[in-house]
């Protein structure tokens, strides 16, 4: 007995690693939300059924030696798997967190765990020994599966914790009695978010979700967590899917102020549909109340076109479009920023306006900001003040230093929209060009067509293309050299830190890299 349960140390040390990796999947895949994890199993079953622990089943050989050789084996085998599995191991973009969940998770797999190998000490026999060695590599081999059925286990657990969250959060909302700005859009809403709370801050004591909180857990841990009963504005990012998603947010928080900042093609695949992500997002507007304003991006034709049924007040921000509450023009980019003159119905006045952030995106998101603001009594020279002090948001064509190489940092999640405005932004900068990308991702039917066109924009701007991921990339590849880009720029790898050495030896005295998309670590190919 004493013997066996030693011959377990390395087995168990090996099990854990891989359970973290699995809980890891799980977390990025929203706790299999819409069976996103089952998804990404079946999505990587060849390299799931090819781990090394699968040579566990050499173990049925073992039923032929004696009993030391055995457990001999047992232990050399699972020291060998446990050290070929770490080096393997990555450093991981969005990493594992330890929430109260996934404590939660791991109590349930421990007794799972406990139960299965209980029998086996309690009626202890070295006859079974093998029986016993290879019912346990079964259960690691097949550990995805054992995770994804202890979620399953756990979820009347995490509805009841879900909905005590939720009413506490619902109940310090309404005691504050503080206004609600909703945003979403299938791009733009954690920078729309973000600037939109430092021009609010001029006068207010707003308060923004943090980070990228836009689901229903994130809004109830930033209301239980962050709100505090000196804010006077909570502004409230909200992501989704699939229909419903936002007006179950909607629900919680209650908005009185609402923002689309785009009708995109992210997340086209779980939407379905480009009418079903219209849908989807004016869940926003349409849940205002009646004495409540939705902005409204008048440059967008699915927001123009769109049938809103709701009695809200609407106003309208624009560029291109001049027949709107609101609209930028004479817009200038430098390495510095960007500057433009507001205009507002009615106002022929020309206000001038400066920011530290880059791209014609932002600027319908000050516009949104500016709009909002003086809706809420802040004065042109307050909306000034506010825009020019608008932060740089991380990861989001935020200008950076890596030696002498410039990088425009545009590495959180790419969409068609955004990745054409990132590449504009590089081609207004003077000197050599280089993006480094692995390509767009959840977009359905249409990844190999919105990928190709990526490459031609590409094509028309860099002077040399990184791309990270040759089956991921293949789309932009093909896009480039259809538009007759010069194959011996293009570079492929499989590893984006790789890519920083090679930097360096494209970089000349004047250099630019665009860094576009960075793929979350279960689309790593």
């Amino acid at each position: 007995m004493t013997l066996f349960l030693i011959s377990l140390i390395p087995y168990l040390i090996f099990t854990i690693v891989k359970t973290k990796k699995s809980f890891h999947m799980l977390q990025q895949n929203f706790y299999d939300d819409d069976c996103r994890y089952f998804k990404w199993i079946l999505a990587n079953i060849t390299k799931i059924a090819y781990e090394t622990d699968m040579l566990f089943v050499l173990l049925v050989c073992t039923i032929f030696f004696e009993v030391g050789v055995t457990i001999g084996l047992f232990i050399i085998l699972y020291g060998i798997i446990f050290i070929n599995y770490n080096k393997k191991k990555v450093v991981a973009k969005k990493p594992l967190v330890i929430t109260a969940r996934i404590k939660r998770l791991s109590f349930t797999i421990f007794l799972m765990y406990f139960i299965m190998i209980i029998p086996f000490i309690v009626n202890f026999s070295y006859d079974n020994l093998v029986y016993a060695y290879l019912l346990l590599g079964l259960v690691t081999y097949l550990n995805p599966f054992v995770v994804m059925t202890a979620n399953v286990i756990n979820k009347p657990i995490e509805k009841c914790v879900y909905l005590s969250y939720k009413f506490k959060a619902m109940k310090k909302l309404k005691s504050m009695e503080i206004p609600v700005v909703g945003i979403t859009g299938s791009y733009g809403k954690t920078s729309s978010k973000n600037i939109i709370n430092d021009i609010l801050n001029v006068k207010f004591d707003s308060f923004a979700t943090p980070k990228s909180f836009n689901t229903p857990y994130g809004l109830i841990r930033s209301i239980n967590n962050y709100l505090d009963k000196f804010n006077n504005i909570f502004i409230a990012e909200m992501g989704a899917f699939r229909i419903g998603e936002i007006k179950q947010n909607c629900k919680l928080v209650k908005p009185k102020y609402g923002i689309i900042t785009s009708i995109g093609e992210a997340h086209l695949e779980s939407f379905g549909s480009r009418e079903n992500i219209m849908k989807g997002k004016f869940e926003l507007v349409e849940s205002l109340p009646s004495d409540g304003l939705a902005i409204l991006n008048g440059d967008d034709e699915y927001q123009l076109k769109y049938n809103i049924k709701n009695n809200c007040n609407v106003k309208w921000i624009g560029i291109d479009n001049k027949d709107v509450d609101v609209y930028a023009t004479n817009i200038k980019l430098s390495g510095s920023g960007t500057s433009f003159d507001c205009i507002f119905k009615g106002d022929k006045t020309k206000y001038k306006f400066n920011t530290k952030l880059l791209g014609k995106h932002n600027v319908y998101n000050i516009l949104a900001g500016i709009l909002l603001g003086k809706e809420l009594g802040l004065s042109i020279e307050e909306l000034q003040r506010g825009v020019s002090s608008v932060k740089t948001i991380e990861h989001r064509l935020e200008l950076k230093k890596y030696g002498n190489i410039n990088i425009i940092d545009d590495a959180y999640n790419s969409n068609p929209v955004g990745s054409k405005m990132a590449v504009e932004v590089l081609g207004l900068m003077e000197g050599t060009k280089i993006i480094v990308t692995p390509g767009m991702i959840e977009l359905g039917s249409k990844q190999y067509e919105l990928n190709h066109k990526f490459g031609e924009y590409i094509s028309k701007v860099c002077d040399y293309t990184i791309l990270i991921g040759e089956k991921q990339t293949k789309p932009i590849y093909d896009g480039l050299v259809d538009n007759g880009y010069d194959k011996k720029k293009i570079f492929v790898l499989n590893d984006v830190r790789d890519a920083f050495p090679l930097m360096n030896k494209l970089a000349d005295k004047n250099t630019y890299v665009l860094l576009e998309n960075d793929l979350p670590d279960l689309f790593n190919e």
